[in-house]
């Protein structure tokens, strides 16, 4: 198994920040990071909570969430970048970095959730994301490790982030 191209490849790539700076993912080079796609009128919402909680107790030892807005399922993140910050702050006090709306299925996949799919696979293989809030967790050498279902609870993640720690 190659762990340097897969190390490079998540570290080559950057995304857009709410704020429309772009971020590159080598500032997180050495940190345990906690990937999700998002959205603001779903069920799993509230998982906005224990995400926040999880990044409040584990940052100072070198977890980051990192939040990525998608309007792919059920149209439920339909705001625009300043909404959705707004709506993340006022609700569920986020203070984890959040990205600008991307795509995780189809044609206009962005290339980290490209990457992610490929290297943590759903059911059966399956290659597409099916809600929001799936999960994916990377070590601190930039390996995916795991991906974990929408349904599955932020705190239900503690112990596998404590043994990347």
């Amino acid at each position: 198994m190659p762990m340097p191209a897969t190390q490079s490849a998540l570290y080559a790539l950057s995304a857009e920040r709410l704020d429309g700076s772009t971020q590159s993912l080598a500032d997180y080079a050495g940190k345990v990071l906690l990937i999700v796609n998002t959205a603001s009128r779903c069920g799993f919402t509230p998982q906005y909570a224990g995400l926040e909680a999880l990044y409040r107790r584990y940052r100072e030892r070198g977890l980051v969430v990192l939040g990525f807005p998608c309007n792919q399922f059920g149209a439920q993140e339909p705001g625009s970048e300043v909404e959705i910050g707004a709506f993340c702050e006022k609700n569920y006090g986020v203070s984890f970095p959040m990205f600008a709306k991307i795509e995780v299925n189809g044609e206009n996949t962005h290339p980290l959730f490209r990457l992610l799919k490929q290297e943590a696979p759903g059911l059966l293989g399956s290659q597409s994301i099916k809600w929001n809030f799936t999960k994916f967790l990377v070590d601190r050498q930039g390996r995916v490790v795991s991906r974990a279902a929408p349904a599955t609870s932020p705190d239900a993640l503690a112990a596998e982030i404590e043994q990347l720690l």
